[in-house]
């Protein structure tokens, strides 16, 4: 092959996958946004039970009080002994 004609197959294959990325990703990441903005429902939370093999501490976080992980959601996540308030 000659370099003119690699050049030409380079440059085919480039505007290929960006007429790509324009028409078919960009579109599907909006649907996929729209997707999840609209089936967004609350969820009521489960009931706490204390599971013996669940939230096990065998020493405290180095962080804060020591019982709450370092992301802790007191919406969501439970301590050792339940939840944090009533939701």
């Amino acid at each position: 092959m000659k370099v003119r004609d690699i050049r030409v197959e380079m440059t085919t294959g480039v505007a290929l996958w960006k007429r790509l990325s324009f028409l078919v990703a960009l579109p599907a990441v909006g649907l996929c946004m729209a997707n999840a903005y609209l089936s967004h429902h609350h969820h009521e939370r489960p009931e706490f039970v204390a599971y013996e093999h669940l939230r096990l501490r065998t020493k405290k976080f180095p962080w804060g009080d020591g019982n709450h992980s370092l992301f802790h959601n007191s919406h969501v996540n439970a301590l050792p002994d339940g939840y944090e308030e009533d939701h």
